[in-house]
Order: structure tokens, then C-alpha cells, then sequence
């Protein structure tokens, strides 16, 4: 499928979606927490103690197992992915300042909202090669990192555990790095009818951008909320003791309650880079600051695109 942007920085693509493509794409892409789920209850519940106890031993063993980010294979899996995940939905990617984007610099790429699952998030990585950017790497919650056949499948798209020192390795070795500020936390605010952004706590990914001198980018994906169903549990004191025990209390579907998500065409609007200059030890103030102007970047950038995306009445909300 070939991906170009435009004069106006949208994404053409020449391809047309192909179902016995982009479901098992999206399968590997979404669905190994559902296949660990469904294998571990099945060796529980069907299978003799000898085998079932075989079959955690080998969920271990692929726990264990490094991975190969420069694996000839992951390259080759991702890009077929990417490529495919991208045509399902379709995604529409604007990127407002194409030329701002230079191929072999880094940026800090602040991606919202989180929804139910971040989908929207592929059509940035270097794989897909719509974003003229030569290398990309994803944050992820660390959980990832310890379920079986995710771990290899995320890290072969660019993913990396959410740390600290993984930000800073990462655009230290020339790669954006596309991080989901307001996190799985987000969720617990799901809502129908807004889009519902935790940011005004979130000041980590921009006192790095600062320290590093790197240019922080605001991203919305519109549509992204719709791709799944989903039920939250209720009440303030479970929302609150989750926050605690940093577990999600939501549970969501796609098609015949599957991981797949639904057809919803999805929309991403890219921001012009916010840049910044290289402050070794910003003060609170500063990053108060740079924080306050990535807010209005990103609810400017909301306001612009949520017609062009289909969303006029859409409201955002940011906490």
C-alpha cells in the first residue's frame, strides 16, 4: 500500500481494505492477552494437572525469552501490521506542517486520547512510514512487557516500557518517542458524547522535552473512542482504590465481543511542534509553563479538526 501526504498534509492510500488481511493484523496486533486468557483457563479447567502445568511453563519460558528488536522477522511482521491495521479502519492521518517534520530529528510526540485503547497509535510508527520520520518508539504501560507472544509482538512495532530511562535512551538515540500522557488512568473518566483528557497532572513527558531540547508535538485522534464498546465499573471508591492497585476497572469489545474493534473510520490531526530550548534542570515553574502551551495546542488543534473529522459537536474535556 503506498502512503503518501499531501500537499496538505493528509495520508492518500491507493489500497483497499482486505478483511483476510487486517483481521489476522489485528488479531496479533490486539488479541495475546485474549489468547493467554482463553489458553490459561483452558489448561486449568480441560486439561491434566502434568499438562496444564507444561503449558504455564511455557508461558514462562516465552516471559524469559529476549527479544530481538532488529529481528529480520519482527521487521517484516510489523510492517505487514502496520500496513493493514491502517486500511481496516480506514485512518486518515493530517499532519498540519509536513515540512516542520525533519526525517532525522527527534520529537516528543503527546498522542490523546487514550480511550478505551490507544488504536490510532500505528498510523505514527516509523513501520507504517506515513509520518516522515526515520525512527519511532512507543511508550507502554511495563505490564506488557510480561505477557507472552505481546511482549515480542509490541516490541517488533516499536514499543518500549514506560520508564524514564527508556524516554530518555530513546531520543537520545535519535527516535521520536510517541507517549500517551494521560495514560491508562484516563480511562477511569470514559464518558459518552466528549472526549475526556487527563493532562493538568501530567508533567513528566514534558520536563523531559525540555531537558533534551526536544520539540513537543499534540496529536488527537478523533474517532478512536467509538472503535470499542465498553462497560466501567461503577463507583468513586472502586475508581479510586483502582488508581491505587494501578488496575483499569473497564472491560471492552469489539466485533462479536472480540478484540477486534469496530469499522469506525479514524481521524488523526498532528500539530506543529511546539519547539523548545534544551534546559538541563527546568524549574516547576518553566514546565508549568511548556505544559499550560501544550494544552492549548492541543485543544486549538481539537477545535480545527473536530469538523474536517466528522465531530462538530463533539466537546473535550481536560482534567
Amino acid at each position: 500500500m503506498e502512503k503518501v501526504l499531501n500537499n496538505n498534509g493528509v495520508e492518500n492510500s491507493s489500497e483497499p481494505c482486505s478483511m483476510f488481511k487486517t483481521v489476522p493484523a489485528l488479531a496479533l496486533y490486539l488479541g495475546a492477552i485474549h489468547f493467554n486468557l482463553i489458553l490459561i483457563l483452558f489448561a486449568t479447567f480441560f486439561l491434566p494437572l502434568s499438562k496444564a502445568l507444561l503449558v504455564f511453563g511455557l508461558l514462562f519460558v516465552f516471559v524469559m525469552i529476549p527479544v530481538d528488536d532488529n529481528s529480520m522477522f519482527g521487521r517484516k511482521l510489523s510492517k505487514y501490521m502496520c500496513k493493514h491495521i491502517c486500511s481496516y479502519f480506514p485512518i486518515k492521518l493530517h499532519v498540519e506542517e509536513p515540512k516542520a517534520f525533519l526525517p532525522n530529528h527527534a520529537y516528543v510526540f503527546g498522542y490523546e486520547p487514550h480511550s478505551a485503547f490507544p488504536i490510532g497509535m500505528v498510523a505514527l510508527a516509523d513501520s507504517t512510514g506515513i509520518m516522515p520520520l526515520a525512527k519511532t518508539k512507543f511508550l507502554a504501560s511495563s505490564a506488557v512487557f510480561y505477557i507472552p507472544f505481546l511482549r515480542h509482538i509490541w516490541t517488533w512495532l516499536g514499543f518500549k516500557a514506560v520508564t524514564k530511562k527508556n524516554f530518555i535512551s530513546s531520543l537520545e538515540s535519535g527516535y521520536s518517542v510517541v507517549v500517551v500522557p494521560g495514560g491508562v488512568h484516563e480511562t477511569v473518566f470514559l464518558e459518552p458524547g466528549s472526549e475526556i483528557v487527563f493532562l493538568k497532572e501530567r508533567r513528566g513527558f514534558v520536563r523531559i522535552a525540555m531537558e533534551m531540547g526536544v520539540p513537543l508535538v499534540p496529536v488527537f485522534c478523533f474517532g478512536q473512542t467509538n472503535s470499542y464498546k465498553w462497560w466501567k465499573v461503577p463507583g468513586k471508591l472502586i475508581q479510586k482504590l483502582a488508581r491505587f492497585m494501578k488496575i483499569v476497572p473497564l472491560f471492552y469489545w469489539g466485533i462479536y465481543g472480540s478484540p477486534i474493534p469496530f469499522k469506525n473510520p479514524l481521524y488523526i490531526a498532528v500539530g506543529r511542534p511546539i519547539e523548545l530550548e534544551k534546559t538541563s534542570e527546568p524549574t516547576m515553574e518553566q514546565v508549568v509553563k511548556v505544559q499550560s502551551q501544550f494544552i492549548e495546542a492541543l485543544k486549538d488543534l481539537f477545535e480545527r479538526h473536530k469538523a474536517p473529522a466528522g465531530y462538530t459537536n463533539l466537546q473535550l474535556k481536560i482534567l
